[in-house]
C-alpha cells in the first residue's frame, strides 16, 4: 500500500506543480515590471524549487556526442547490440577512420542499486578516447511486464556471462560498486568451464567483496535488520498503471531516500544555495546543480529476488568469501580464476564501500600470477569519486586504460599462432606495476599510489 501512497500523493501535486510553472513563467516573463525586482526572482526561484522537489525524473540520456580519439574529435552513436527483458547491451559506437588500429573493448558493467546506467556517463566519456566502450543499460523493473518472469542475482551472472560471449574473448570487464560481486562470480564460473570467452583483464571499483572489512553504515543496516524485515519493509508490488503492474520490487524511491538521509544536512544546503543562486541571477551554478540532480534524483526499481538475493548473499551472510556463494546449485570459487589479470581501486574516503572490502577480491583469487594483479587506492575522494569526477579522469582511468592495454596485449600475444610477426605495440601500453613485498598477510599485490 505505501507504493500505491506515493503515486497517490504523486498524482495530488500535479495540479500544484502545473501551478508552480504557470506562476514562474509569469515571474520570469521580461515584459513583467516584477521579474526585475528581488520579490519577482524569489517568486520564480521558489517555484521552481516546489516543482523539482516534488517530481518524478525520467531516465537521463547518456549525451555523448563526440569524443577525443588521436587528436580529433568523432562523433559518437549508441547502438543497442544485445537485448534481454532487464537489461540492454549499449555500445557507444565511434566514426574512427579505416585502417586505425582497434583499441580494445571494455565491457562497463553499471550498478544495479537504484540509478541508471546514466549514472557512469563521467565513466564513458573518460575511457572512449582509448576503447570501445559497451555498457550495461539496466531496465527499470516497474516497466517489465510479469510475464517476462523473474530477475535474480543469478539471472545477472548468467547476464553478465551472456554478454562477455557476446562481444568475444578480448573484451575486459570493469564494475563499478555492486556488480562486483556478480561480475567477479561470472568470471569464476567461467575459468572453471574453461569457458574460451573470459575477459584478458578485470577492474573491480568500489565493490562490496567482503563487507566485514571496514563495514560502513549500509553494511550495518543489512546485518543489524536481517532479511526477513527487508523482506517485510521494503518490498512492495508495482502499483498501475506501469508496465510491470504486481510485480514485487524494491522501489526505487527508497533506495534514494536512504542514500539522501545519509547526507541530509548536505543535500539541503544545496538547494538553499540553488535558490539563492535563482535570485542572485548565477546561471552557471543553478545549471550545475540541475545538472546533477536531474540524474541523482531519477532512480528505478529492482525486482524484489534480486535485491532480498544480494542483501542475503553479499551483506548478511557475506557468501563470496566464505566461500560458500552458489550459482545454479554451483559452489562459486575465484581461486579458479588463473589467465584474467585483476585490478581494484579503492576510494580513501568511499563511506559506502569501506577501505579493503575491494582489495579483498585478491586473497579470493589466490592462484591468478602477481604480475597480472594490481591495487589503487585513490587519495581523497569518496565512493562517487572512485568512477566519477577530476580525479577519476586524471588519476584513476588512466591507470585502467594502461592495465587493460598490457594484459590485452599479452592475450593477443599468447593467441598468436607460432612464427607471426607480432604487431607493433600500441605506444599507451606500458608495464605492469613492480609486486612490493608481503605485507600484513595480504596477497601479493602491486599497489600503485
Amino acid at each position: 500500500m505505501f507504493y500505491h501512497l506515493y503515486e497517490l500523493n504523486h498524482a495530488a501535486l500535479g495540479p500544484f506543480r502545473a501551478a508552480a510553472d504557470v506562476t514562474k513563467l509569469y515571474f520570469q516573463n521580461p515584459l513583467n515590471p516584477f521579474t526585475h525586482t528581488h520579490i519577482g526572482r524569489s517568486m520564480a526561484a521558489a517555484c521552481e524549487l516546489f516543482e523539482r522537489s516534488t517530481r518524478r525524473y525520467g531516465k537521463p540520456d547518456f549525451g555523448i556526442k563526440t569524443t577525443l580519439v588521436g587528436g580529433t574529435r568523432v562523433p559518437v552513436t549508441e547502438r543497442v547490440v544485445w537485448e534481454r527483458p532487464f537489461c540492454r547491451l549499449v555500445h557507444f559506437e565511434r566514426a574512427i577512420p579505416e585502417g586505425r588500429r582497434r583499441d580494445p573493448k571494455v565491457l562497463l558493467v553499471a550498478p544495479m542499486s537504484g540509478h541508471y546506467a546514466t549514472l557512469l556517463r563521467g565513466t564513458v566519456d573518460a575511457l572512449l578516447p582509448r576503447h570501445e566502450v559497451y555498457i550495461t543499460d539496466w531496465v527499470d523493473a516497474r516497466m517489465v511486464p510479469l510475464a517476462e518472469g523473474s530477475f535474480d542475482l543469478d539471472d545477472y551472472i548468467d547476464y553478465v556471462i551472456s554478454m562477455m560471449h557476446a562481444l568475444g574473448g578480448e573484451t575486459s570487464v570493469i564494475a563499478v560498486c555492486q556488480p562486483s560481486v556478480p561480475v567477479l562470480a561470472a568470471v569464476s564460473v567461467m575459468e572453471k568451464r574453461e569457458d574460451p570467452y573470459i575477459p584478458p583483464a578485470m577492474i573491480l571499483m568500489g565493490g562490496p567483496i567482503d563487507t566485514r572489512i571496514s563495514p560502513t553504515a549500509v553494511n550495518n543496516l543489512a546485518a543489524e535488520k536481517g532479511l526477513d524485515w527487508f523482506r517485510r519493509n521494503v518490498i512492495m508490488q508495482v502499483p498501475f498503471p506501469h508496465a510491470g503492474f504486481m510485480r514485487a520490487v524494491y522501489p526505487g524511491f527508497l533506495q534514494l531516500g536512504g542514500f539522501m538521509s545519509m547526507n541530509l544536512d548536505r543535500h539541503m544546503t544545496a538547494h538553499k544555495d540553488f535558490y539563492l543562486h535563482l535570485i542572485k541571477g548565477d546561471g552557471d551554478s543553478a545549471e550545475k546543480h540541475r545538472d546533477f540532480y536531474d540524474e541523482y534524483l531519477a532512480v528505478m526499481d529492482l525486482t524484489a529476488e534480486f535485491y532480498l538475493q544480494t542483501v542475503d548473499t553479499v551483506f548478511i551472510r557475506h557468501a563470496l568469501p566464505q566461500g560458500q556463494m552458489m550459482h545454479r546449485h554451483e559452489r562459486v570459487d575465484p581461486s579458479a580464476i588463473r589467465n584474467v589479470a585483476l585490478l581494484t581501486v579503492e576510494g580513501e574516503l568511499d563511506d559506502i564501500t569501506g577501505m579493503g572490502q575491494t582489495q579483498a577480491a585478491h586473497r579470493l583469487c589466490s592462484n591468478i600470477p602477481d604480475d597480472r594483479r594490481a591495487d589503487y587506492v585513490q587519495q581523497g575522494v569518496g565512493h562517487y569519486g572512485v568512477f566519477n569526477g577530476s580525479r577519476f579522469r586524471s588519476e584513476i582511468a588512466p591507470r585502467i586504460t594502461d592495465f587493460v592495454l598490457t594484459h590485452h596485449q599479452a592475450r593477443a600475444k599468447a593467441a598468436r599462432p607460432a612464427g607471426r610477426p607480432a604487431a607493433k605495440a600500441a605506444p599507451e601500453a606500458v608495464p605492469a606495476a613492480p609486486t612490493p613485498p608481503k605485507r600484513g598477510g595480504r596477497p601479493p599485490i602491486s599497489l600503485v599510489r
